[in-house]
């Protein structure tokens, strides 16, 4: 036989264990080149440029 739990966790303890599993939000930042917004510390998808250089050949077709 498996072994069960001797008592029913409360509400209020299941939900304090849960406590930290929210998802946030990500965050954006605008590009300097092109005023897009971008993730922070990534080059821009939309222009190529990072920290004022183009670092990504972005195709404009």
């Amino acid at each position: 036989m498996t072994p069960l739990p001797k008592r029913k966790i409360s509400k209020g303890r299941r939900d304090r264990r849960r406590a930290h599993d929210a998802l946030t939000p990500r965050k954006y930042v605008q590009c300097s080149n092109c005023n897009e917004m971008r993730l922070p510390h990534h080059a821009c998808p939309h222009c190529g440029h990072y920290k004022g250089r183009e670092v990504i050949d972005v195709n404009r077709d």
